[in-house]
């Protein structure tokens, strides 16, 4: 063979072994025809804050003689960071602890107010110091709507129709008037309500025939008045795969009755060993990984029963509680449930949130578990010092699709392979803001090889594109209080957009959003 034949090959070989060692996979993403798209609900990137560990004592709260910044006992930098997040709404006081709270504990003199015990939660005793005027004042400064659980556990129906009287009502009564007697003149207007949580486990222990009447019950006695288009009411759903749960409630609860159905799912590999929070194999990743990919198969099973029942998606479906849940931190207290954060788990929230966008026909609302200092927390805080997470920062660059019109896509992904399995290494979400910017966000959950990305965007009419992406160089890394910026999104330029043409490569275990204007 001659130099001349010969140097083809070589070349050929070279660009071929190069390709081999930086593990790229090839990906043609497809822009699909969107005249029905719908819009991807603000509401899909909500949280999550229960009486649980240090998430509203010693974190959300400190009360307002303590020396950190604060606003009425609220920490001003957690406000700050949360504002800066555009959180659109906020779940509380539970989770468990909702079906043991009675919220009338939780208002008035605080001399006067009764302790409770969180039998849930490591058995401490609460002083509820922090009750419904806290919450809701909260949710005013945030510009958050308020999400509350009513207790249906140990509650009866007067109690949580007076909770809503309390919070609604504009005229005379006797909940009302004593809201006013406690310094609150107008009402907050409460939109969304959950009617116990976890029917089936820590809410009751209830068959789903038995909770559907239930259900029922308390909602015929929560009033619409004051409440434009009326209270949102979501069903304690299903956990996981429990498709039965499901189908008893579509299938019982009359459709004027019920606005949303709630979902439960977390990223467990093990509920009895469920691996730790930061120094973790990759074999404990890719299970992880695994547990949060099933989450589309839940969103398509349980949408799929929804649609027997409700064939014009008027009820929506409500993932009210999701994120990794991990061993707890070293030398912190098992009840509390706090953990690090860490790369694998910017990969979670990435993942989750293309899905929830890629749903966006049925699911209306999601909540992240929880939003301090608990399982997958935005915020960390340790007395006066603050951290936002990994996860935090994906939530942050992900708050550009919140409210604009879905662009769907269509694409193989290439697999992320451990031993003899295999998961999609890939998601990715577009949509249609109201000025026209047009955002992607890709998440590629594999260890090592990068996902090179072409998409024609033609038909969009973008002229420029500008990046921004979250990576480290470990997937154990983590932001701490002593490097509290470790890592932090970074402006991203390594891809090619010419004549309506994207070219990008997603690095390993990276979360990477792109945006682009006419």
């Amino acid at each position: 063979m001659s130099r001349r034949n010969f140097l083809p090959i070589l070349i050929l070989f070279v660009i071929g072994y190069s390709q081999l060692c930086t593990g790229q996979n090839n990906v043609k993403i497809s822009v699909e025809p969107s005249d029905n798209a719908p819009i991807i609900s603000k509401h899909i990137y909500g949280h999550f804050a229960e009486h649980l560990g240090r998430c509203i004592y010693e974190g959300f709260y400190v009360g307002d003689s303590s020396a950190i910044p604060n606003s009425a006992g609220v920490r001003l930098d957690i406000i700050d960071a949360l504002k800066e997040l555009q959180i659109p709404n906020l779940r509380w006081p539970g989770g468990c602890f909702a079906d043991t709270y009675h919220w009338m504990d939780g208002i008035g003199d605080l001399e006067k107010r009764p302790t409770i015990v969180n039998t849930w939660w490591g058995g401490v005793t609460e002083d509820n110091s922090f009750g419904t005027h806290n919450f809701l004042n909260l949710c005013e400064e945030l510009g958050a709507e308020p999400y509350l659980s009513g207790n249906v556990g140990s509650g009866g129906v007067q109690e949580l129709a007076d909770w809503v009287q309390y919070t609604n009502y504009k005229g005379k009564s006797p909940m009302s008037d004593l809201k006013r007697e406690n310094g609150r003149e107008e009402p907050w207007t409460v939109k969304y309500w959950g009617i116990g949580n976890e029917a089936w486990g820590c809410g009751g222990n209830m068959r789903p025939e038995y909770y559907a009447d239930i259900y029922k019950k308390y909602a015929t006695f929560m009033s619409d008045a004051d409440v434009e288009g009326g209270i949102y009411k979501i069903a304690s759903g299903a956990s996981n795969d429990d498709y039965n749960w499901t189908e008893v409630l579509m299938k019982n609860i009359p459709k004027n009755m019920l606005q949303g159905v709630a979902l439960h799912h977390y990223s467990v590999i093990d509920w009895k060993a469920k691996g730790p929070d930061v120094n973790f194999d990759e074999e404990t990743y890719f299970k992880t990984m695994k547990e949060s990919w099933l989450m589309e198969e839940l969103i398509v099973k349980h949408t799929a029963i929804m649609d027997k029942y409700d064939e014009d998606k008027k009820v929506d479906l409500i993932v009210d509680e999701w994120g990794g849940w991990y061993e707890v931190a070293e030398d912190s207290n098992p009840g509390f449930l706090y953990q690090q954060n860490t790369m694998r788990d910017a990969m979670i929230a990435g993942m989750n949130l293309n899905i929830f966008n890629n749903h966006a026909d049925r699911v209306k609302m999601a909540n992240l578990a929880q939003a301090v200092n608990v399982l997958q927390a935005v915020i960390l805080t340790e007395e006066e010092k603050m951290i936002l997470t990994p996860t935090y920062h994906v939530m942050n660059m992900y708050k550009v699709h919140q409210d604009a019109t879905l662009i769907p896509l269509s694409f193989d992904s290439p697999m992320y392979k451990f031993e003899d399995e295999s998961l999609p290494s890939l998601t990715v979400s577009a949509s249609k803001d109201e000025t026209e910017k047009v955002h992607i966000s890709f998440t590629n959950i594999d260890t090592k090889n990068a996902n090179s990305v072409s998409i024609d965007l033609n038909e969009l009419g973008l002229k420029n594109m500008t990046g921004s992406i979250l990576s480290s160089a470990n997937l154990q890394d983590h932001n701490t209080f002593e490097n509290p910026n470790a890592i932090v999104p970074k402006g991203f330029t390594n891809f090619k957009f010419k004549k309506g043409l994207l070219e990008v490569e997603v690095p390993p275990f990276s979360v990477l959003v792109l945006e682009g204007t006419k």
